[in-house]
């Protein structure tokens, strides 16, 4: 299964939109118990969304759920919603890897509970404060960790940058895409965008993203998740090139050849096609991928 472009927040004490979330497009839906809940409402935010999980039938996007910061309302959040519906939980504003080891532990226990297969929630810390950022590789070293996320919004108003100012945002940014490719986790996920009028801005901006190593990007309102699952997917004829020049090095390799030179003058070696293969791993079924 290929990786999901685009994650869709959903509200955890709006039931009207938790009913028509599935169907949004989105290829995994982050349901909301922390920034999108006023604080009044976390309980009743808890409740709903654990009798919406229990009311889902496959075929399903992803359903991720973001808690609530380690906590008292964490333990609560999490014991509340982890089952068979889950793929994981979200963890806003993490600074140390005790706060994921503490919620890794509290889902081994939820896990026996709810008789799930050990190891089937996974966690997604966001990187939003400047202490999680010193620390964002141990933070993705820890147990369950699957995939992080940098949150702007917050860790620039900590750092005290402009959050639109890309040159301040791009050292940041690159130090969570390159942790994550150091411990072997999935591409991150890119920041929320929380203007969904301006849908050219928008691709732009993906596609920056997506050209610094993102693999994917939440979305605020469903307007942005069709630019999400475009952007974050290879075109057809990206697709057949990488189908090319694998085809091209595997028989060069067969004749004994590490490197082969193309039609066009490019050589072609084990680094190209590494590059080619992750673009066949990022393709949809219905763009040719194997």
């Amino acid at each position: 299964m290929a990786a999901a472009r685009s994650f869709l927040f959903v509200p955890g004490d709006r039931p009207d939109m938790l009913a028509k979330a599935p169907a949004r497009g989105a290829d995994a839906l982050i349901i909301d118990l922390e920034d999108a809940v006023a604080p009044s409402a976390k309980s009743h935010a808890r409740n709903a969304t654990a009798s919406w999980l229990e009311t889902l039938e496959p075929p399903l996007p992803d359903i991720w759920v973001r808690v609530n910061h380690p906590g008292d309302l964490f333990e609560l959040d999490l014991l509340a919603v982890v089952g068979p519906q889950v793929s994981g939980l979200m963890v806003p504003k993490v600074s140390t890897a005790g706060e994921l080891a503490r919620a890794a532990n509290l889902i081994d226990d939820a896990e026996i509970s709810n008789r799930l297969s050990g190891g089937s929630i996974r966690l997604l810390p966001i990187i939003e404060t400047a202490a999680g950022l010193l620390r964002v590789a141990e933070l993705g070293a820890s147990r369950r960790v699957s995939q992080l996320m940098i949150g702007e919004l917050d860790l620039s108003a900590e750092l005290g940058i402009d959050p639109h100012n890309s040159g301040a945002l791009a050292p940041l940014r690159m130090q969570v895409v390159v942790a994550s490719a150091a411990l072997g986790l999935e591409p991150p996920l890119g920041p929320v965008s929380p203007d969904f009028r301006d849908l050219d801005g928008l691709r732009r901006e993906t596609m920056v993203l997506a050209g610094l190593g993102f693999g994917s990007r939440p979305a605020i309102h469903p307007a942005q998740v069709p630019i999400f699952n475009d952007v974050f997917s290879p075109s057809p004829e990206a697709v057949a090139e990488a189908t090319r020049l694998i085809a091209l090095y595997e028989a060069a390799l067969a004749d004994g050849r590490g490197a082969v030179t193309d039609a066009d003058g490019h050589m072609v070696d084990e680094a190209v096609v590494r590059v080619a293969r992750r673009t066949l791993e990022k393709a949809r079924p219905e763009q040719g991928r194997p």
